[in-house]
């Protein structure tokens, strides 16, 4: 037996190799008999959407499993076990049918709830806005997420609203056909191109913080694609392409190149690390943090198979007004004209 267990966003990867002794038994009652915490009706629509392969090739609940098949299975993120309170928070809505539901995230907005923090997340307002809709997933309807933005970036999200939905999306992450595009103001300006490859794992000495790994047996693959747009002298605008969706990956990939992203309270970007000594240098970077209060980091663009037809869907949005201003700051900076404009 070969058994994998990988999470990468909100998702969970298995590989098994079935024993040589194996009778021959349904898929889905093998897969409920192996795997924790994963229930038939998960395991079945895992396989109505295509997740469950057996030798490379999908197949249904019904398919008997024989020794030696080699079985992966690519199953959505199961439902937490916190009560999601339903809240009539605003959302900006993007796009929304039967299906999925597409939305610009505000900075400072949690995508869910944990302990000590039950409530003004994003899962609270989408319970409610979700409220007319059946209960068809296991304890009641829940918003399928199958990524997540960090509670002080802002961006575009896609989210499932039924479970053939969730399970059809959550493939597309896994297999990296979804494609995104994030923007960050950076201290410094890095190679006009490049890649950052370095494997991302917890921080050995602060959990909350993550780190890119010395060993490369440690911590998991992650990969991140840029290149500047903007030379603002001292910070730069960067576009950056996700290879893999690693937790913090641009922000701990960024200041493993040595150039934290601006404002990063976390990973040590809320210092002036470039520029002058001038204390009139000082307060305008200051002013500047004032203005933008978090990590200068946002989710530009998402595009994706839609789940149900399987046509391209494509989305963009603006920078949020705090980048906008303080880019133009930086302008303005770069010109020589006065700080506090």
């Amino acid at each position: 037996m070969d058994d994998f267990n990988e999470t990468q966003e909100l998702y969970e990867h298995f590989r098994i190799e079935v024993d040589p002794g194996q009778k021959l038994l349904r898929i889905d009652k093998f897969l409920f008999n192996r795997l924790e915490q994963a229930s038939r009706s998960r395991i079945q629509n895992a396989a109505s959407a295509g997740n469950i392969l057996v030798n490379e090739l999908p197949v249904k609940s019904n398919y008997k499993v024989k020794p030696g098949d080699i079985i992966t299975i690519v199953l959505a993120y199961p439902p937490r076990e916190l009560e999601i309170i339903p809240q009539d928070i605003p959302l900006n809505i993007m796009f929304e049918d039967d299906d999925v539901i597409v939305l610009l995230k505000e900075p400072g907005m949690t995508v869910h709830p944990g302990h000590g923090n039950l409530t003004g997340t994003l899962v609270n307002a989408l319970s409610f806005h979700f409220k007319h809709l059946p209960d068809t997933s296991e304890g009641g309807f829940r918003p399928g997420l199958v990524h997540r933005i960090d509670k002080d970036t802002s961006g575009i999200m896609v989210v499932a609203k039924n479970d053939l939905a969730l399970n059809k999306l959550a493939r597309q992450f896994f297999d990296h056909t979804v494609e995104r595009k994030y923007q960050a103001l950076v201290w410094g300006v890095p190679e006009k191109e490049g890649t950052i490859t370095g494997n991302i794992g917890r921080n050995i000495r602060d959990r909350t913080k993550m780190d890119v790994m010395d060993d490369e047996n440690m911590g998991k693959r992650a990969v991140t694609h840029y290149k500047v747009l903007r030379d603002l002298g001292y910070i730069s605008l960067v576009e950056c392409t996700l290879e893999t969706g690693r937790t913090h990956q641009i922000r701990v990939h960024f200041k493993h190149i040595g150039h934290p992203l601006f404002n990063d309270q976390t990973y040590g970007g809320n210092q002036v690390l470039r520029g002058t000594t001038f204390s009139k240098y000082k307060q305008f970077v200051q002013n500047c943090f004032s203005i933008l209060p978090r990590q200068a980091l946002h989710a530009k663009s998402l595009a994706f198979s839609h789940p149900a037809s399987g046509r391209w869907m494509a989305f963009d949005s603006d920078l949020p007004q705090d980048m906008q201003t303080v880019i133009q700051k930086w302008e303005r900076y770069q010109s020589g004209r006065d700080y506090d404009k």
